[in-house]
């Protein structure tokens, strides 16, 4: 599969080259934005990387280099969920994510959620670096925490805090870091991740527990009673012989 040059792809002549492999019936779709040091990573030794983003999602990227933009000419009819996901495995890789990591998004059951540090400390650049590192926590060990309880993986990059996983882990992950963010303490926020995973891992239990009976065959009557079986068939016996 090819893909596009990690030079600016605004001029006519990539603009042409691009349209020479991309499916004719098939437009440019703009996907995301990433930052410039993102670029090479998203790009990968000798286009690797690139590669196996096209190979995984079925299309052609297009990254300009000057300003980030990353766009996709789908090779003939996309799938519908990866059209749709596509651009969160672009903003997970833009935002800190490895791609190997992040194309996991593709997968039907595995989301991406971003929180903008901003919207809770402002615009200034110290604050945003002090609610960074409470966050991550000394040693990464805040960070580490949040993901064993709720099985996210969370990278904090710039003024954005990205978290990927499960429905039910990003429901978890949601109170600790908006939490952390709003200026809880931490062993506050702990805490209460422990009792809703806990919440959680009781509510799962029962939903399989009904599940369980509900698929498992009723007992009949004859079972319930002990000896109505027998009574049945001598009364059987003693009808025939009338």
């Amino acid at each position: 599969m090819s893909g596009c040059s990690t030079a600016p792809c605004r001029n006519s002549s990539q603009t042409t080259r691009v349209k020479a492999w991309a499916p004719a019936a098939n437009r440019m779709e703009h996907l995301s934005r990433v930052p410039k040091n993102r670029i090479a990573v998203l790009i990968g030794k000798s286009g690797k990387t690139r590669e196996m983003i096209e190979e995984a999602c079925g299309g052609s990227l297009t990254i300009d280099s000057q300003s980030g933009d990353v766009s996709i000419a789908w090779d003939g009819e996309p799938d519908p969920i990866k059209r749709m996901k596509v651009p969160d495995v672009i903003s997970a890789i833009g935002r800190g994510f490895s791609p190997e990591r992040a194309v996991r998004l593709l997968e039907d059951d595995f989301f991406l959620r971003l929180y903008d540090i901003r919207e809770w400390v402002g615009r200034q650049p110290n604050q945003t670096r002090r609610m960074r590192s409470r966050l991550i926590g000394t040693n990464g060990r805040i960070r580490t925490l949040i993901e064993e309880h709720t099985g996210c993986e969370i990278s904090v990059y710039g003024s954005t805090v990205a978290v990927m996983g499960a429905d039910e882990g990003l429901a978890l992950a949601a109170p600790a870091i908006e939490g952390i963010l709003g200026g809880s303490e931490h062993g506050t926020v702990l805490f209460g991740l422990e009792q809703d995973r806990k919440r959680q891992r009781l509510r799962s239990k029962n939903l399989e527990t009904y599940a369980d009976r509900s698929s498992s065959a009723p007992e009949s009557f004859e079972s319930m009673v002990p000896g109505f079986s027998e009574a049945r068939e001598r009364m059987a016996v003693d009808f025939e012989e009338e």
